[in-house]
């Protein structure tokens, strides 16, 4: 029979040996909610990139353009193209006009060549009403936007990007009241605007839409509408009413120009919260996802817990059975494994929830791409997160505790 110093070293023995074991599973349990953290602050992120990408345009907005017929109808061949009038403008426009909120044709001519003295490029000009400023979300850094006496007078007004004002108007102060050539045409610039969306944006040239239909040569013609309907406070109505209106609006112009109403290559119409309800859809399924990487990645740090205890007590089965056998209570040898379980996943939950709101603290501001902004997570649901994980640690560690207070000591005893 050992003497009480020989059980002394040889449990510190086992503990030493166990250290590294609890070491490695706090690790796992550490990592698997500091990748949960992080894994929510970038789906966070994401969804914060996508809410700012449609709040630089109207959020509910809705566009129209033409393609080709792709089905014959009432004696017409397939394969014409349909070209929008101003009269279908007008018709729409008066039509809803109590549904609207902001409305503009556009008449578009790709890369037409600006010049301003020796300087010059090639941007997007595009003719549009002054609602349009609305719809794309735009701000004046100089001057003013084009207004309807512009239009209506075919005044020969351009407001134009800061990006076109800084390539155009390198040793100027202000390019507000100077003239650039467009076509051989001198235009007067009234004003200069910024767009959340960058340079890509900033590099058009707008003016008076009378006036690019009579220096272009476009007659009537339109290239597209766009519309905004007036915000509601329940997405889902605010859907509703939106699909309403894309609805008739097709049907309106598939009649108005002798289009078969299955044909989807005439008309196209693009709704701006229907795409965003898309995209929030696929945010959640990203979000279910990270979810459930982490959750598994946690889960995992669990059974290594559990495992790790079931080791302990197996290592300490002598110990246990020293215990019973001078009077321990069941409920203290279970309260003595599940003491370590919960000690072991508390501080490694902690541990990797710190390091990783500290990361998204400090590293998060640094990214600020297109579509991830500000990645962040939510504190409560961080802490409900590792309060789910000390219970887990804790249901984990019952199995191995039950199965320690069942040792009978007279097999404790004789246990190698």
């Amino acid at each position: 029979m050992f003497s009480l110093e020989r059980w002394e070293e040889i449990f510190e023995t086992i503990r030493k040996k166990n250290l590294l074991r609890t070491v490695l599973t706090g690790i796992s349990v550490a990592s698997g909610i500091f990748i949960l953290v992080i894994l929510l602050g970038v789906g966070e992120g994401m969804q914060n990139g996508i809410e700012n990408q449609f709040q630089n345009d109207a959020a509910n907005r809705i566009s129209v353009w033409t393609g080709r017929t792709s089905v014959g109808y009432k004696g017409l061949n397939p394969g014409r193209r349909i070209q929008l009038k101003n009269e279908d403008y007008e018709f729409t426009e008066k039509k809803y006009a109590k549904d609207l909120e902001y409305r503009s044709a556009l008449y578009r001519i790709w890369g037409s060549l600006v010049n301003y003295k020796k300087e010059s490029g090639s941007y997007r000009i595009e003719g549009v009403l002054p609602d349009y400023q609305f719809l794309e979300g735009e701000a004046m850094v100089k001057g003013r936007y084009l207004n309807y006496g512009d239009h209506k007078n075919y005044e020969k007004v351009v407001v134009i990007g800061k990006k076109v004002a800084a390539d155009l108007f390198k040793n100027d102060r202000t390019p507000l009241g100077k003239l650039i050539e467009i076509a051989g045409i001198n235009f007067k610039v009234v004003g200069v605007y910024s767009d959340p969306g960058g340079e890509r944006e900033e590099a058009r040239v707008f003016m008076p839409l009378s006036t690019a239909q009579r220096v272009f040569n476009g007659g009537n013609n339109i290239q597209g509408l766009a519309f905004t309907l007036p915000k509601q406070d329940n997405f889902s109505e605010a859907l509703a009413i939106s699909n309403n209106f894309t609805q008739n609006l097709e049907a309106q112009l598939k009649e108005a120009h002798t289009i078969a109403p299955n044909d989807e290559s005439a008309i196209f119409i693009n709704n701006s919260l229907e795409n965003a309800k898309r995209i929030y859809d696929m945010m959640k399924m990203i979000k279910f996802f990270f979810w459930g990487v982490g959750i598994a990645t946690i889960l995992a740090g669990v059974i290594g817990v559990s495992n790790i205890m079931l080791i302990i007590v197996k290592e300490r089965t002598k110990e246990i059975g020293i215990r019973k056998a001078l009077g321990a209570q069941p409920l203290s040898i279970i309260a003595m494994v599940l003491h370590e379980s919960i000690f072991v996943t508390t501080i490694a939950g902690f541990l990797g929830l710190l390091g990783g709101l500290i990361l998204l603290e400090f590293v998060g501001p640094m990214v600020q791409t297109e579509f991830l902004r500000n990645p962040t997570v939510n504190f409560n649901v961080a802490i409900s997160t590792v309060i789910i994980l000390i219970i887990a640690g804790a249901i984990a560690g019952f199995f191995p505790a039950w199965r320690a207070a069942r040792i009978k000591p007279i097999v404790a005893l004789r246990d190698e």
